[in-house]
């Protein structure tokens, strides 16, 4: 079992309010989730794209975008068994906030750091939602998915964080990612419920 306390560090639970929402509205739930998936992907591959020469975070950052590419793939399937179509991605404004505070300018590594420790946020918020959902939704073959992912998203969190310390101070790096999780915290408390959106 996934415990966000210890494994995720989260400052911040989930309104328990937010898996019968998100039960009720399903289909925006999922066609949200699909587009999660294949942002995660999309910054994998930026990040590629921006530090060739880091041969770890460049090996890493394959698998997980290959994973996290299947996992929207796998998100599609749900949608079609269901009757749903994709539907356009939405703003998400719970990353966008988490995204205002990757720090522009000085050192490369620095921003390198901080765009890994948002990511590994945005990881273990949606591990800790998929949680939520495994335990809570009626829908058994979906409680077996979120399961599944779960399990996934807290891989992918730690990841981030481990190549974070590859390349930056790890005193530095559990510095900042204390501050993020912070920042991180009251953004979730600041943003309203949502019944379509995963974040």
């Amino acid at each position: 079992m996934i415990k966000e306390k210890t494994i995720l560090k989260l400052k911040l639970n989930t309104d328990p309010r937010w898996v019968n929402i998100a039960e009720k509205n399903i289909e925006d739930i999922l066609v949200d989730h699909a587009w999660c998936e294949q942002k995660a992907a999309s910054t994998g591959i930026s990040m590629i794209i921006h530090y060739p020469e880091k041969t770890r975070l460049v090996d890493e950052l394959t698998d997980l975008v290959a994973e996290e590419w299947s996992h929207f793939e796998r998100v599609i399937l749900e949608l079609r068994k269901r009757g749903f179509a994709l539907g356009r991605p939405r703003k998400d404004e719970y990353v966008v906030q988490l995204l205002a505070h990757v720090r522009k300018g000085g050192a490369r590594e620095r921003q390198l750091m901080d765009q890994l420790l948002v990511s590994a946020l945005i990881e273990a918020r949606s591990c800790e939602r998929f949680k939520l959902l495994w335990q809570n939704i009626a829908d058994q073959e979906l409680s077996k998915f979120y399961y599944e992912l779960m399990v996934s998203e807290a891989a992918h969190f730690v990841s981030y964080v481990d190549l974070a310390k590859e390349y930056c101070d790890p005193k530095l790096v559990e510095e900042r990612l204390q501050e993020l999780l912070v920042i991180e915290g009251e953004i979730v408390t600041n943003l309203p419920v949502r019944d379509d959106r995963m974040h």
